[in-house]
């Protein structure tokens, strides 16, 4: 479309008849770790807890006297469920919003609290999408697109009209979380003609990268089973409108990994007291690994915190992660010799830094596996020295600070070990729902004698496991099509480290 129509719709979107103008604040303690003043803009202080409201009420707003009596339909796992019911209340027109079963409870109650109805239907927003899409069908209703819609890309580019707005001065670049592509959409396109100085900064988990391959590739592409920690940004496919007005307009695109993201949920915690969702503080982890790499000094940088809505219990995972995401602590396994003053010899060789945690395994009549946790002061370069002076005090050493088999499981398994020559290692992901760990685990130890298992629920959507499985050679075709009804994400760990070293 002509960029022009989508400027004239942002400058029209009537946003705050339900909106508020959000603050653009100073992250001070962030200025002065990055050398550079980092600006956040508060959108998890929207009435709904995210941007997401703007989109929503734009859309709706504009249906005619047909459609609104006719009803809204929406499918969304959180906020721009929580925004199309809160739009449409305001504005007088019944919502349906199909969630997954999945959902927390609390984003569930929040669309009710918010006068929607809420529907909940299977298992993947896909699955809710499609019920969407036959009420839709089937009762007339207009059906609101999460970020697929010119309407809502107008909505949420109001955003950038408040940041210019709010600070007039050189702004060097605006990073922005991306999911399906909306915000980013009404951004740059606000930004690219008011301010074509500003470059324009997407940022997305590694695990869910769409907006790269889409503008590696030319075109949408479906990055298949995406990463679900970042929630709100987990999206396979980036939209087709948003992809139309972003792939000449975004400069460039940074993508980041689940440790720091948590540790940019500690950083906006720090500067505003506030907690971040993950997909909220994307931008801020985004904004950090840019700066670090391109070593950027004295620049004007704003993030967007696009969301706050997050469960309490994942809280408990992100200040485990927070530490490593930060550089401030390493996973080592170390080998020591089984014998008196091992340990001692091993403390003594870490010097001043502190242990955050140690994990013995016996290893055999001669020699034992450690799993130790190391305190750094946040040099990027210190993990390394460290396994140096281990080396050089004849300690055998594996960097396990980047494994997601060792911390999310294996540092938190204490006991012993077994050897079992058909034993082989698979992390599964699974929803997370009452009856969902019983129905895995019939699903997969019916067939299969379950040799090691730990699971550990972190507050979200999705469940993930650590099994061990004994297959022998001749069920193997067997175990591979049993795979693949199963439908749930996989990873085969049998030859990660870790499990040689503390598992096997």
């Amino acid at each position: 479309m002509a960029s022009e129509d989508l400027l004239e719709r942002i400058l029209r979107a009537p946003v705050y008849d339900v909106a508020v103008e959000t603050p653009l604040d100073e992250a001070k303690l962030l200025s002065a770790q990055l050398g550079n003043r980092v600006l956040i803009k508060r959108e998890d202080l929207q009435p709904v807890f995210s941007f997401k409201i703007r989109g929503a009420y734009n859309r709706i707003s504009g249906l005619d006297a047909v459609e609104r009596k006719a009803g809204v339909v929406a499918a969304s796992a959180g906020n721009h469920a929580q925004g199309v019911a809160m739009a449409a209340t305001k504005l007088g027109v019944h919502s349906r919003i199909v969630m997954p079963r999945t959902t927390p409870g609390i984003k569930v109650d929040a669309v009710r609290r918010f006068g929607g109805e809420a529907l909940l239907e299977g298992d993947t927003y896909d699955e809710a999408a499609t019920l969407a899409n036959r009420i839709r069908e089937e009762e007339g209703r207009v059906f609101i697109h999460a970020y697929d819609d010119l309407d809502v890309i107008a909505g949420q580019g109001t955003v950038a009209v408040e940041i210019l707005r709010q600070h007039p001065e050189t702004i060097d670049a605006i990073f922005v979380p991306v999911g399906g592509g909306g915000l980013i959409a009404g951004i740059a396109a606000y930004v690219r003609r008011v301010s074509p100085q500003t470059r324009v900064i997407g940022v997305e988990p590694a695990d869910a990268a769409c907006l790269a391959a889409a503008l590696a590739a030319g075109d949408c592409v479906d990055v298949g089973p995406v990463g679900l920690f970042a929630d709100g940004v987990a999206v396979r496919q980036i939209g087709a409108k948003p992809f139309e007005i972003v792939r000449d307009l975004v400069d460039e695109v940074v993508t980041v990994g689940i440790d720091e993201i948590c540790a940019a949920i500690r950083d906006v915690f720090d500067d505003t007291r506030s907690i971040a969702e993950p997909a909220g503080a994307l931008s801020i982890a985004g904004l950090k690994r840019w700066v670090l790499s391109g070593e950027i000094r004295g620049a004007t940088l704003v993030a967007i915190d696009s969301g706050a809505n997050m469960n309490f219990d994942s809280l408990r995972h992100v200040a485990e992660r927070a530490a490593i995401g930060e550089q401030r602590e390493a996973l080592l396994a170390v080998t020591i010799p089984e014998r008196p003053g091992a340990f001692r010899s091993l403390c003594q060789a870490l010097g001043d830094h502190s242990v955050t945690e140690f994990n013995y395994r016996y290893g055999g009549s001669d020699e034992a596996h450690v799993f130790v946790g190391v305190g750094l002061s946040g040099r990027r370069s210190e993990r390394e020295s460290v396994m140096d002076r281990l080396r050089q005090a004849h300690f055998e050493v594996v960097d396990m600070t980047e494994n997601e088999m060792a911390k999310l499981h294996v540092r938190f398994m204490v006991g012993g070990r077994a050897s079992m020559p058909d034993e082989r290692l698979f992390r599964f992901e699974f929803p997370e729902r009452p009856g969902a760990l019983v129905r895995f685990l019939e699903a997969v130890g019916g067939r299969w004698n379950i040799s090691l298992f730990h699971y550990r629920n972190h507050g979200a959507a999705f469940g993930r496991v650590l099994a061990g499985l004994e297959i022998s050679d001749s069920d193997r075709d067997e175990f591979e099509r049993f795979l693949e009804e199963l439908g749930y994400p996989w990873v085969e760990e049998s030859e990660n480290p870790a499990a040689g070293l503390f598992l096997g």
